[in-house]
């Protein structure tokens, strides 16, 4: 039996990205015009509404593409399959809906108002059970991504979970504990993701290889332990700031990034090994999957930079981790979701994974403009951190208006990203509707 319900969840995560970028590019037009939609959508809403979107494309594309890879086997319950489903739908009304209304009393990334986390975590507790009676009785010597997708799952369930300690009085009143326990569960809450976008990275990749020992050949199983290690301790580069043991801010910088090299370095080697056969029949999810290697190897650089505690201690809190992040998330994360989307569309269709002149056009256009944007996230960061350290305490608005130029080019390569990302995403999300009816 097959079902829609992974189809709509890809469905879903698109339409959250083409809205989440347009939340983006307009809080950076408010950096240029502070006053400009101030009345109804000020920065203070059109950020969380964008740091919302954002996640729930990553997260939808994850479940949704993770959905579609186990609906091969012996799937578990399609019933709790379409439970989960119509739980995140109804979730992200009252959730946007809350931010509409102004009731954000939620935290940082996870904004809105925390009883919604209940049906969020429920929903991971519905997916991980369909994922582990899935594997149960239908693989043997689980491959390096079901490990990784199993430990995702649960390490979300506990980090999301933890993200909301500061509810308790107990962590609520200690002002270094809350914000040591608060930037950890963020660093973890996001290692957890990467569990799964990087083990869907690897069944995509095994699958186009058609070479299933590259699921459980060392190296891959190497990669998973240091991304498991990063996932319990990287996020500690965070909390340089605050008063915590030595030997936790040692272990961070010996570990944070660290999984960057290693899958670098299979996606590389991976694509040395690809025969002409492989490429022809998927030729957008290598694509992809290239592109998120090269800002794999862009990122790392930075991140490694930012992970030395004396600098963290000028570049934390500026534009500079924005950049990180969004280097992150955009140029590592989003290939990879990517070329899993299209490698599911092309799985149930082949003519849909062929290259096409806008395809191709949009993904230069989307490295040009992030490269710039990134760039822009740098300058603006060490302008603001040379402000804070070591200047003659000049008011900040002077300080935001010396940078005007810099959030032009923000604003500039905001919108090429925004144009790039919608020539991606709409003959893809065109696809998905049509193949949705059909399947």
């Amino acid at each position: 039996m097959n079902s829609k319900y992974p189809i709509y969840f890809l469905i879903l995560a698109l339409i959250s990205l083409l809205i989440g970028v347009v939340f983006g590019l307009s809080a950076s037009l408010q950096y240029i015009y502070p006053e400009l939609f101030k009345e109804f959508a000020p920065f203070s809403k059109l950020r969380p509404l964008h740091v919302t979107y954002g996640i729930s494309w990553v997260i939808l594309s994850a479940v949704g593409s993770i959905y579609f890879y186990l609906n091969k086997l012996q799937f578990y319950s399609y019933r709790l399959l379409k439970i989960h489903f119509i739980l995140y739908v109804l979730t992200g009304l009252a959730l946007y809906f809350s931010y509409l209304i102004g009731n954000m009393d939620g935290r940082e990334y996870l904004a809105f108002t925390p009883v919604l986390v209940i049906p969020i975590l429920l929903g991971w507790v519905l997916f991980g059970i369909n994922l582990f009676k899935t594997l149960w009785g239908s693989v043997t010597n689980w491959p390096v991504y079901y490990w990784m997708w199993g430990t995702g799952i649960v390490f979300m369930i506990y980090h999301l979970s933890e993200a909301h300690f500061w509810l308790f009085e107990d962590f609520r009143s200690h002002f270094t504990k809350d914000m040591a326990v608060q930037w950890k569960s963020y660093g973890s809450f996001t290692g957890s993701w990467n569990m799964l976008v990087y083990g869907i990275s690897i069944y995509v990749m095994s699958k186009i290889s058609k070479e299933d020992k590259m699921g459980r050949n060392k190296k891959v199983f190497f990669f998973y332990f240091l991304g498991l290690t990063n996932l319990m301790f990287g996020w500690a580069h965070h909390t340089y700031l605050l008063p915590t043991q030595p030997w936790i801010r040692y272990v961070a910088y010996g570990v944070s990034m660290s999984e960057w090299i290693v899958l670098a370095s299979i996606i590389y080697d991976w694509t040395l090994g690809l025969s002409k056969n492989s490429l022809a029949q998927h030729q957008v999810a290598v694509k992809f999957l290239k592109t998120a290697d090269f800002w794999i190897f862009s990122n790392i650089i930075l991140a490694l930079f930012i992970s030395i505690p004396a600098i963290n201690y000028y570049t934390h809190g500026t534009h500079i981790t924005v950049a990180h992040s969004m280097g992150t998330t955009i140029g590592i994360n989003t290939m990879i979701l990517f070329s899993s989307i299209y490698f599911v569309a092309g799985d149930i269709n082949r003519k849909f994974q062929r290259m096409t002149f806008m395809v191709e056009f949009g993904l230069k256009l989307f490295n040009g403009t992030l490269l710039l944007f990134l760039i822009s996230l740098l300058v603006a960061g060490v302008k603001r951190s040379y402000w804070i350290h070591f200047s003659d305490q000049s008011p900040f608005s002077e300080m935001q208006d010396a940078q005007y130029l810099v959030y032009v080019a923000l604003f500039i390569s905001g919108l090429g990203i925004l144009i790039a990302i919608y020539i991606v995403t709409i003959p893809i999300l065109k696809k998905l509707i049509i193949l949705a009816r059909s399947y």
